[in-house]
């Protein structure tokens, strides 16, 4: 017989035949059901985590254990120390005095590239319908579809408990999985690809979000991987989530960092500070991954092409000029991703094969048999010509430094994105040493040129000023603003590709 009876203050009492003695026990009973439900866990978790494939692993293990000590995340430096200019006034036109040799330009003959030697190989990576089911996980890359299968020890890691022994527990289930098939493929399609380091840090942020739909588990994973290849980061809590820091031996403008004894980390993904811009983490490294992250991109990712086409129109002494020129979208997007990295990157990046021979092959119709003042100056006012100016705030919402890839793309550039255009086109066109000019608010270039007009000295060198975004401004002027000014820095730009 059972009997419901309420207290003064509402709640319910249940009384059996045996009353207290019914309550005891069916207490007692939760608390062992809970106690053997935690011992059933523990005993999974024991049975996955019994054999690491790695050695190393065991020790590391150890270390994530130990108590972990807060570090403080730091605000990163600014690009510029001063907002840049909102409108730059042009130039009053003036006449340019031929000077120098005559100029044919000679555009390389065509060499086997590195992306026509992988092309074949990139399009037997591309999954065919039966095969993106066939795989564990697939998506799209660039254009490229690609599938990864995933060990069972990788699909049951979970970050649980939110805290430390989550993270342990984590790395354990990874780490005793048959993971090494997936190393191997990210390692494959890699070199298949050309990706650089960022390149492969994309690959694995794809990989680990379309394995788990909780972001700390992706975040995980993707620390487990990179560190397996080589890479120095470390996971650190904030609250109950997770963060990743990617040691860089060069600095990563716009993102949070971290400083573990002499080395900086920097949290590049999605990331929410708090008040107080503490994280929790181990001193320790993953033994033998002691890799920075390099974002220099010295050759470009060879991407499924997906090329596109637009005209870029100026005027140079009232006559107008179209130069054609294409363009990978795909490549467009994966520069897109990237974060704010040290100007060398950027003034060090290459144009793609394709666009770089549209362009060139359109400029030498107009500057072949001209003196070299008269062509430079011509290829310094397409630049300064074929792009709106717009601030990096107003059309992207932030600061961006724009590979010569993507501003040749884009409708709007401001300083740097057109100092990094023209100094390749000179560069490449003419063979002539360049260096970026940084002002606290403003970019320009110059060249190491036998040519009248204001100078810079770099080292033991006298560089002739030009500047990009001066329009009508030719070789060998600088803004009156700037004239009397000592610039910050000088970016060094390496010579003909």
């Amino acid at each position: 017989m059972l009997i419901v009876r309420q207290n003064r203050v509402g709640v319910q009492k249940l009384f059996r035949r045996f009353g207290h003695f019914s309550l005891i026990v069916t207490l007692s009973f939760s608390v062992l059901s809970a106690q053997q439900s935690f011992k059933d866990f523990k005993k999974s978790q024991t049975e996955t985590f019994k054999a690491y494939k790695d050695e190393r692993d065991s020790a590391f293990s150890n270390y994530l254990k130990q108590e972990y000590k807060e570090y403080i995340l730091e605000e990163s430096k600014a690009l510029y120390e001063k907002q840049k200019p909102i409108t730059i006034e042009p130039a009053k036109p003036k006449e340019i005095k031929p000077v120098g040799p005559k100029i044919s330009i000679k555009i390389r003959a065509d060499e086997k590239k590195e992306e026509e030697v992988i092309a074949v190989p990139l399009k037997q990576a591309v999954l065919t319908p039966s095969e993106k089911k066939s795989k564990d996980i697939s998506f799209d890359f660039y254009g490229l579809n690609v599938g990864f299968d995933l060990a069972d020890g990788i699909k049951k890691a979970n970050f649980y408990p939110t805290n430390q022994t989550g993270i342990t527990n984590f790395f354990d289930s990874a780490a005793s999985s048959d993971y090494e098939p997936l190393l191997l493929d990210i390692q494959k399609l890699s070199k298949t690809m050309n990706l650089n380091d960022w390149g492969i840090y994309l690959l694995v942020s794809k990989i680990s979000d379309n394995t788990y739909e909780n972001r700390d588990n992706a975040k995980l994973l993707s620390w487990f991987l990179l560190s397996k290849l080589g890479y120095d980061l470390k996971v650190g809590l904030d609250k109950k989530h997770i963060v990743l820091m990617h040691h860089s031996l060069k600095t990563i403008y716009a993102a949070p960092s971290c400083s573990f004894g002499e080395k900086k980390y920097y949290v590049l993904s999605d990331y929410a500070k708090n008040d107080n811009g503490r994280v929790f983490s181990y001193k320790q490294d993953y033994p033998g991954s002691t890799k920075p992250l390099n974002l220099s991109l010295d050759t470009l990712p060879v991407l499924k092409e997906n090329f596109e086409s637009k005209v870029l129109t100026f005027f140079h002494f009232e006559k107008r000029y179209d130069i054609p020129v294409s363009y990978n979208k795909n490549l467009i997007d994966f520069m897109a991703s990237y974060p704010q990295a040290d100007y060398e990157t950027f003034f060090n990046a290459p144009l793609e094969t394709k666009t770089y021979k549209d362009l060139a092959v359109t400029i030498k119709k107009y500057i072949d048999g001209k003196k070299a003042s008269e062509a430079m100056n011509f290829v310094l006012s397409f630049v300064q010509k074929s792009f709106k100016y717009e601030q990096d705030n107003k059309q992207f919402g932030k600061e961006k430094v724009m590979f010569a890839q993507e501003t040749l793309y884009f409708e709007k550039s401001d300083c740097e994105d057109r100092a990094v255009l023209f100094s390749y086109l000179i560069k490449e066109l003419f063979d002539v040493s360049v260096i970026g000019v940084k002002y606290e608010d403003h970019m320009a270039t110059a060249l190491y040129i036998p040519l009248d007009g204001e100078k810079v000295k770099s080292g033991s060198r006298e560089f002739v000023i030009a500047d990009p975004t001066y329009i009508n401004a030719i070789i060998g002027e600088t803004m009156p603003k700037y004239r009397s000014i000592q610039p910050q820095s000088y970016i060094i730009v390496k010579g003909r590709m």
